[in-house]
C-alpha cells in the first residue's frame, strides 16, 4: 500500500551554488574548513592579493564586482585554473538568467577535470531548478562521492529523494546533512525531516 506523504506547505529550497576556489576542496569536515579569504584579526587585506589571473578573478567575484566574469575569461585564456574559472563563470551565467551558457561552462569545466566537485554539484542545482530531478540526482550523487563531507549536497539529495518518493533514502540524506553541518545550519532540515519520519513511521 502506497504511503501518502504530506510535505510541509512551504518546502525548503535547495541549498545554493558553490564557487570553486584554487586549492580548496571539501575533504575536511565543516568545522575544519577555512574560507580562502577569511582574515585573521588585524590582518591587512594586501596579504591576500595574488598575481595569478584566477585568484584576481575570484577576489572580484567575492566582492560581487561585475569585472569578475571577464577576469575569469582572462584566467581561462592564460590556462590558469581552467576548470575552476569555467565553473565560476557558470554560476555567474546562471545568476544572469543565461541557463544554456551556464550549462556550457559547467560541462567545459568537467571536460578539463571530470572529477571537479563544484561543477557536478552546481550542475545538480541547475538541473534541479530546471525541473530535471533525475539529472540533478546523478550530479548530486557524483558530488557526494567526490566530497563526502560537504553537507549541502546531502540536503539537496534529501529533497530530490523526497520528490521521487524515496522517503527512507531522503531521511538518511537529511540526517547526514545534519550530522555534517553546524547545529544552526542543521535546523534547515528539521521540518522536512520530521514530516518524513512522522509520515512514514514504521512503514519505512
Amino acid at each position: 500500500m502506497a504511503i501518502i506523504l504530506h510535505l510541509p506547505a512551504k518546502s525548503p529550497s535547495r541549498l545554493g551554488f558553490e564557487r570553486a576556489r584554487r586549492g580548496k576542496r571539501f575533504e575536511a569536515g565543516p568545522k575544519d574548513q577555512l574560507s580562502l579569504f577569511s582574515l585573521p584579526s588585524g590582518a591587512n587585506i594586501h596579504q591576500l592579493h595574488s598575481d595569478t589571473p584566477f585568484e584576481q578573478a575570484l577576489m572580484l567575484d567575492e566582492q560581487n564586482d561585475p569585472r569578475a566574469a571577464q577576469a575569469y575569461r582572462d584566467a581561462i585564456t592564460e590556462n590558469d585554473c581552467v576548470a575552476d574559472a569555467c565553473c565560476n563563470l557558470g554560476i555567474l551565467e546562471f545568476k544572469a538568467g543565461r541557463v544554456t551558457k551556464a550549462v556550457d561552462y559547467f560541462t567545459e569545466a568537467l571536460r578539463n577535470d571530470p572529477r571537479h566537485f563544484e561543477s557536478h554539484y552546481n550542475l545538480g542545482n541547475l538541473y534541479f531548478e530546471s525541473g530535471d530531478i533525475r539529472l540533478a540526482k546523478v550530479h548530486y550523487e557524483i558530488a557526494a562521492e567526490l566530497a563526502p563531507t560537504f553537507p549541502n549536497v546531502y540536503f539537496n539529495l534529501g529533497l530530490v529523494h523526497a520528490m521521487q518518493e524515496n522517503y527512507p533514502t531522503a531521511i538518511t540524506s537529511l540526517e547526514k546533512y545534519q550530522e555534517l553541518s553546524t547545529p544552526q545550519e542543521g535546523k534547515k532540515a528539521d521540518e522536512l525531516l520530521a514530516t518524513l519520519q512522522r509520515s512514514t513511521g514504521k512503514n519505512i
